[in-house]
C-alpha cells in the first residue's frame, strides 16, 4: 500500500507539467493509432532509440490527454510519456483504486493476445481525479516488452 501511494504522487507530480499540453480528451482510434505509430517506429529504429525519440519529440507521441508508455514484460516502466519518476520503476503490484493489478493485466494480454485494451482507473492529467481509463497496449517484436496508449473514459 505504501507503494501506491508514494506512485501515485509520483504520478500527480509528472502531471502538473502536463495538464497546459492536454486540452482535450483522445479517443480510442487517436489511441490506438498512437500506439500502433509508436510500435512502428520502435520496428524502424530500435527500442534504444525510440525511447529516446518518444522522450524528445513530444508534439509527436504526446497528443491531447494521451502519452506513450513502454513496460517491459516484468512490468517495469521503461518509458513514460508524462512522468520521467515511473520511468525505471516495478509496476508488477501497482493497484489502481479497485485493487485491480492493471499492469500485470497488461503484461498477461501482451503475452496471450499480443495486443488489446486494459481497463482500470487512474488520475486524469487535466483533471486530477481518479477516471476510467483504458489504455491499448502492443507487444513489440524486437523487445521483451509492449507499447501503449491510454484515454480516459
Amino acid at each position: 500500500m505504501k507503494l501506491f501511494h508514494s506512485l501515485m504522487l509520483l504520478v500527480v507530480a509528472g502531471f502538473v507539467s502536463f495538464s497546459a499540453v492536454a486540452q482535450e480528451r483522445g479517443t480510442k482510434d487517436e489511441a490506438k493509432a498512437l500506439t500502433d505509430g509508436a510500435y512502428e517506429h520502435v520496428k524502424k529504429v530500435g527500442p534504444d532509440q525510440a525511447f529516446k525519440d518518444f522522450a524528445a519529440d513530444k508534439t509527436k507521441w504526446t497528443k491531447k490527454d494521451m502519452y506513450v508508455i513502454v513496460l517491459d514484460m516484468k512490468a517495469n516502466m521503461i518509458f513514460h510519456g508524462v512522468n520521467e519518476k515511473l520511468m525505471g520503476k516495478p509496476m508488477w503490484d501497482m493497484k489502481d483504486q479497485n485493487g485491480k493489478l492493471f499492469n500485470q493485466d497488461m503484461v498477461k494480454t501482451a503475452q496471450t493476445k499480443g495486443s488489446g485494451w486494459i481497463e482500470y482507473d487512474w488520475v486524469h492529467p487535466v483533471t486530477k481525479k481518479i477516471e476510467a481509463k483504458t489504455t491499448y497496449i502492443r507487444k513489440l517484436a524486437n523487445y521483451d516488452g509492449f507499447v501503449g496508449v491510454g484515454v480516459y473514459r
